[in-house]
């Protein structure tokens, strides 16, 4: 049978148009990003949602207002994920995927204020962004792969981080259960895949655990300890109608997560006995809504097993309150709804027990909230706060001290007190004046038992009358190896200096006052004073005097007047 070219052209037409209806593959079209709202100032990961018709696969990639963004990562038939860099413009921006029709829209927003205006920490500070299992539900015995990124939310770096996995069902393959995370600088995001497998049958069990401890030091070699339990639901395990239960790190399920981004104290630094206000900027990390949330400072919850809340609420006397406890209000707080991706700002009045030792204080904070489905989710965490045990001390004079003129030395009697009930190590004092000469004023205080004193005989050399001002300064090393100083500032009055009358050569005796001169006597002199004596006359020699001229003969000696005696 034999076609002309006529007929192959109307066959060419009719496959033309048959290709055109009926499709070999259609892209998924994208219908949903969360979190819809991300703040400009920090790197935030994005989930991408399709409608699975037919599937994302590994070569779509994720574009904002046309740009590429770097990174984009396959999560599943319906999801892709790709972080946003911080500094990303305000505003509205378009996200779409290579391939896929339709788009949706992401907004920028500044950043909200938080509790860095109080004085945050400077530490660093690993937090929980993301966690899924490459499995909605595992099963026994079978490998599947478990991914958390890890961010550094504080301030400093995080030195030579690394992650232990460990779990009582299952077993980590490959590397052990460590994996080394490096140096985190502030903000910086990290990658995680641990594989596992079940140690056993999981028959009969809903639900497995996995925790996750990060351990890194900062700049200055302190450790610090980061420990976060995971949940993953089991495939046909548990009870009819026992419902699945949520942690704080959701695994393949709509849920929030609340995440303290940030806190600070109103004292700096906190002592025993300061009372305080405890700040926190609370942000739902999460892809749902939060309902109802309720703060427990001090650990708690609520709800049992099958995330049904039971009689009498919230718990929140379970909590640890031996270093710090609430005052003015309980330990509960109600933060409302959050939804995902908004922030709030949460606070706690809380005092520091006399009783508490210097050091770095764990504090467990549990976010307790319902989610769409009216289960209970209970998010914890753990905030450090430290406290110091700064030296009390006086600095004033053991006794008043000597009068001081312009000009001239006088001493200063300084005296340094304890006052604390514990003995404090203390460094050099240093006593400057911007009114005058300071000589030894320095010297070494070291170790001052409570009530104890120490003493510095200083001189000092006034410029000019008046108040004159002392500068007490003393360094020493607080309980974190930290350098301070006290410093004080104490008064002594200044008198005029003593001036002696300037001699004048034109006035007699050289302008510097009449010297009467005082002669030795003569005999004749003492016989002349018997003579006044016998006479009942005062003999007394002059103490002061112009010399007695002894009377020549012929002339006659004035008598005083007044009796005598006879």
């Amino acid at each position: 049978m034999f076609f002309g070219r006529k007929t192959f052209v109307i066959l060419g037409v009719v496959l033309a148009l048959m290709m055109s209806y009926f499709p070999f593959a259609v892209s998924a079209a994208v219908i949903a990003v969360s979190p819809s709202t991300i703040s400009d100032d920090v790197a935030t990961i994005i989930t991408v949602t399709g409608d699975g018709t037919p599937a994302f696969d590994a070569t779509s990639k994720i574009y904002l207002d046309g740009v590429e963004l770097s990174g984009t990562l396959l999560m599943s038939a319906t999801e892709l994920r790709v972080t946003v860099p911080a500094g990303t413009s305000i505003g509205q921006h378009i996200i779409t995927v290579s391939g896929s029709p339709g788009s949706v829209v992401l907004t920028v927003a500044p950043p909200v204020p938080t509790a860095t205006s109080v004085s945050t920490f400077s530490r660093p500070q690993i937090q929980v962004t993301f966690s899924g299992a490459s499995a909605k539900e595992i099963t026994s015995k079978k490998p599947f792969k478990f991914s958390i990124n890890f961010q550094n939310a504080g301030s400093t770096a995080a030195y030579n981080a690394q992650v232990t996995f460990t779990s009582a069902d299952l077993a980590p393959l490959e590397t052990g259960g460590v994996i080394v995370l490096g140096n985190l600088g502030s903000g910086d995001v990290v990658s995680v895949d641990q594989r596992f497998v079940s140690q056993e049958s999981l028959s009969g069990k809903s639900v497995v655990t996995i925790d996750a401890t990060v351990t890194y030091y900062d700049d200055k070699g302190t450790t610090y300890s980061d420990k976060f339990t995971f949940t993953i639901s089991v495939e046909g395990g548990g009870s009819a109608g026992s419902g699945v239960y949520y942690t704080a790190t959701p695994t393949g399920v709509r849920s929030g997560q609340l995440i303290i981004t940030s806190y600070g104290t109103t004292v700096d630094p906190l002592q025993p006995g300061s009372q305080f206000k405890l700040v926190m900027t609370v942000q739902n990390l999460g892809n749902d809504k939060a309902q109802r949330v309720t703060m427990i400072v001090g650990g708690g919850g609520s709800g049992g097993a099958s995330g049904t809340p039971q009689p009498g609420g919230v718990s929140g006397g379970s909590g640890e309150f031996s270093n710090f406890a609430p005052v003015g209000s309980s330990n509960l707080q109600s933060l409302g709804d959050l939804a995902a991706g908004g922030m709030v700002q949460a606070s706690q009045e809380l005092i520091v027990n006399v009783s508490t030792n210097p050091g770095a204080y764990p504090m467990k904070i549990t976010f307790s909230y319902l989610n769409s489905k009216g289960e209970v989710v209970n998010d914890e965490q753990v905030i450090t706060l430290l406290v110091f045990g700064l030296p009390n001390v006086d600095i004033s004079f053991y006794r008043p001290p000597d009068l001081f003129f312009a000009g001239q030395p006088g001493a200063l009697p300084i005296q340094v007190v304890n006052l604390g009930k514990r003995t404090s190590v203390l460094g050099n004092i240093t006593i400057t004046s911007n009114n005058g000469l300071v000589e030894n004023g320095t010297g070494l205080i070291g170790n001052l038992d409570a009530g104890g004193y120490f003493t510095l005989d200083a001189m000092f050399y006034p410029d000019v009358s008046g108040k004159a001002t002392l500068n007490v300064h003393i360094d020493y090393t607080d309980d974190f190896n930290q350098p301070r100083s006290i410093d004080k500032t104490l008064e002594v009055n200044v008198e005029e200096a003593f001036i002696e009358p300037t001699p004048d050569p034109n006035m007699p005796g050289g302008g510097g006052g009449e010297v009467i001169p005082v002669s030795e006597e003569s005999f004749l002199q003492k016989a002349w004073r018997f003579i006044l004596g016998l006479l009942g006359l005062d003999s007394t020699p002059p103490a002061s005097s112009p010399e007695f001229e002894v009377p020549q003969d012929g002339e006659q000696v004035p008598l005083p007047s007044g009796g005598g005696k006879g």
